[in-house]
């Protein structure tokens, strides 16, 4: 039964043009920071992982992302956020790493950078074919000659970028950051059995439904996150401090002969350093307090039976304006042959509406054919039915009808 809900339920997001986010897009996101900084992770013990790996087996996916087994998220649309701040604590961390770095590169201990770092992306549209592809790379917006028509372009605008002193360490600055326009994600909690009259445990699954979450922060919409604590790099920088003191401290005693105000200077230094990651750390971990605090008001549309039905209501309203788009450009440029007819429809979303899509001219010629409103001729040329003659087609709608009924 759960693996038939979920065959349904993956038909209803492709329908619905949806598409599951697969690794390439996955690492594209998580190679940037945007407003969480804290690294976050998936606590694997408490999801089932039979529920989706039977699927995968029994069901042909093209490309099953490497999380797939734990759960499944699904995104559709690309809009952009930006967030204008000082930045305060940010910019002296990355002051402090520049500055780190550039002594180590002086004293030969880590090679010079020399390649430039990119800022525009390119992620695909969903294709005809399911087709997903993921580019990087330092491009033009416009159209590129020989670019897929499928792509879109977006660019990261981050601290981390931008040119730094202490002149600008007190001004206001805007980060940009593209957003995944709808998330669903889809997962079981894993569950021992609680009773010999429920053997099996808690089975439901899950599905939580997310707006407007930033590529660089899709960690918010992971399912059973473990508690965020210091980062290795973070123990590393306190255990070399500390060692460091340590040092200090001992050298000084030993050899009798040192300033104490230079000890006192040379450990204050280090103490200093030690409480600004720890306070660091603190500060890092309110922000994602109040980040995931913001994804369960502002950002989650909906869950569970409510999700199902927006998506049914989705893929209603999808198949509607298909069908009535297909019809309309019959009727109002004339006969034309499947391939035209896709062709002269993606003309009309865009020079009418500025929007580029992939239209789905095979299903809406199919439900046309069905409503028996659309003809075919020998030439493969497929033309409309008039219009009073394709309203006695289609009958009474269920508004008219009810209305009809209520005389």
């Amino acid at each position: 039964m759960e693996q038939r809900f979920l065959k349904i339920l993956f038909q209803v997001m492709e329908k619905s043009n949806f598409q599951i986010l697969n690794d390439a897009e996955v690492e594209l996101a998580q190679s940037g920071q945007y407003l969480l900084n804290m690294p976050i992770a998936v606590d694997k013990f408490k999801l089932d992982k039979r529920l989706f790996t039977t699927y995968f087996k029994e069901n042909k996916v093209d490309e099953v992302p490497s999380y797939a087994d734990q759960y499944v998220i699904f995104r559709r649309g690309i809009g952009i956020d930006r967030t204008t701040d000082y930045f305060i604590m940010p910019k002296l961390d990355l002051l402090i790493e520049r500055t780190w770095g550039w002594g180590l590169e002086k004293l030969g201990l880590r090679k010079v950078k020399t390649e430039e770092t990119v800022n525009l992306h390119s992620l695909s549209r969903k294709g005809s074919k399911g087709e997903k592809r993921i580019q990087d790379g330092a491009q033009n917006e416009e159209k590129a000659p020989g670019a897929d028509n499928n792509e879109l372009r977006f660019e990261r605008i981050r601290i981390q970028n931008m040119d730094l002193s202490f002149k600008n360490l007190f001004t206001q600055n805007t980060v940009q950051e593209p957003t995944f326009d709808r998330m669903i994600v889809v997962y079981r909690n894993a569950s021992k059995p609680h009773h010999i009259l429920d053997p099996l445990g808690d089975r439901a699954i899950h599905i939580r439904h997310f707006r407007n979450i930033p590529m660089a922060d899709m960690e918010l919409v992971l399912p059973e996150k473990k508690n965020p604590g210091l980062t290795p790099m973070d123990w590393v920088k306190l255990t070399i401090s500390a060692v460091l003191g340590l040092v200090a401290l001992i050298g000084s005693t030993e050899s009798g002969k040192g300033d104490v105000w230079v000890l006192v200077a040379v450990l204050g230094g280090i103490i200093g350093y030690i409480a600004k990651i720890y306070f660091t750390f603190h500060a890092n971990l309110e922000a994602y307090q109040n980040l995931i605090t913001q994804s369960l008001y502002d950002k989650q549309l909906d869950s569970g039976r409510g999700t199902l039905l927006h998506l049914c209501d989705d893929v209603i309203q999808q198949e509607v304006k298909e069908v009535i788009m297909a019809y309309f450009v019959l009727m109002s440029q004339g006969k034309a042959t499947d391939l035209e007819l896709d062709k002269r429809c993606e003309e009309l979303m865009a020079t009418k509406f500025g929007e580029k899509c992939d239209f789905d001219v095979e299903d809406a010629l199919e439900k046309l054919e069905k409503l028996q409103i659309i003809t075919k001729d020998v030439n493969g040329k497929y033309s409309h039915q008039p219009l009073r003659k394709a309203n006695d087609a289609i009958g009474e709608t269920t508004d008219e009808l009810v209305e009809r009924r209520s005389r």
